[in-house]
């Protein structure tokens, strides 16, 4: 269990999830669950790099809650069940259901989450691999499946990804800024970052209302409903809204079979 707090374990069942129900609609069911593990170890493999990067601020910091922080995990056994979960992540995605081009798609989206943690946290440019990473995602399943993903669905895990970035940064900003992290979100501030954030989902239902016409009035009250609490609550409850409003979208995508067939 201390393995996986440090990987971030909300998300990283969401994402799983996300990515086991889109491949429901093109896959079958133990093809799905393949799949899913590709991405489960994908996500395990960006949560504790995340974790290995951040681990001297989060001690700066005093944050217990973290395992490398309190000590239930050594630095060492990190970095090896990492060296374990990538490799697996890649097999599984190249040689998987995905195939090559789609396992190299969602590789892509993988790369983009520990470039985030390595490289782009602390730039201007720090939405980008998250919108990469959640196009990527949504993507590589139409690309496993030998087909090209539609140009509203890329974008709206695009859009989905920055929404995501910019409410998840929100709980730790000050903190952020009080050790020299100055990604987008820092140096727009929090107002801004609600902003985008909201606007950003706004979007994303508009888009799925557009092209998923079954579901187009429950996706508009939800994307409302996450636009509230992102308002409302916006460091405790701002990330866990978007999440699970991006599963509430892939579940009507799916269940709306023509949106995919």
């Amino acid at each position: 269990m201390k393995f996986l707090k440090s990987a971030h374990l909300a998300p990283t069942l969401v994402v799983t999830l996300v990515g086991f129900l889109l491949s429901m609609a093109l896959f079958t069911f133990l093809q799905s669950l393949v799949i899913a593990m590709a991405v489960f170890f994908g996500q395990l493999s960006i949560g504790w790099s995340n974790d290995l990067v951040d681990a001297e601020s989060d001690r700066a910091q005093n944050r217990l809650e973290k395992p490398l922080v309190n000590g239930s995990i050594k630095q060492g056994e990190l970095q090896r069940a990492i060296l374990v979960a990538l490799p697996l992540c890649v097999l599984l995605s190249i040689f998987g259901p995905l195939h090559l081009a789609g396992g190299l798609t969602h590789l892509l989206g993988v790369g983009s989450g520990v470039a985030y943690n390595f490289y782009f946290k602390s730039r201007i440019t720090s939405p980008l691999p998250y919108a990469v990473a959640f196009a990527a995602l949504v993507s590589c399943v139409f690309i496993g499946a030998g087909r090209t993903p539609p140009w509203w669905v890329a974008t709206s895990g695009a859009l989905l990804g920055i929404a995501a970035h910019f409410a998840n940064v929100l709980k730790d900003m000050e903190k952020d800024r009080s050790i020299g992290v100055q990604g987008l979100p820092q140096r727009i501030g929090s107002l801004n970052s609600i902003r985008v954030a909201g606007v950003a989902l706004g979007l994303v239902a508009l888009l799925l209302s557009l092209y998923i016409s079954t579901f187009r009035f429950p996706l508009i009250a939800a994307a409302l409903l996450a636009c509230t609490v992102l308002i409302l609550s916006p460091k405790r409850a701002g990330f866990p809204a978007i999440m699970g409003l991006a599963l509430i979208d892939v579940i009507a995508f799916v269940a709306s079979r023509g949106a995919v067939e």
